[in-house]
């Protein structure tokens, strides 16, 4: 998945509000339609990225968990 994202974000070990605001700063220097990927091991990232999706109006294209590490592909509108 990570291999066709723009950008990646290790936001790893991080706890909220942390993961969202690195998100937020990456997602600043891309391009409308490009893509972010963001790892974090924060079980609350998981509606953390949902809502900020929401209020931002970015697209939140996958979310997946695998042994405690959340990734998110985010494409920036």
């Amino acid at each position: 998945m990570n291999t066709h994202a723009t950008q990646t974000l290790d936001a790893r070990g991080m706890n909220c509000p942390l993961p969202i605001l690195r998100t937020k700063k990456a997602l600043s220097g891309l391009n409308t339609g490009e893509t972010l990927a963001i790892t974090s091991t924060d079980p609350g990232s998981i509606k953390d990225m949902q809502a900020f999706c929401k209020q931002t109006g970015n697209e939140l294209v996958s979310s997946d968990a695998n042994q405690g590490e959340f990734v998110f592909l985010v494409r920036k509108a």
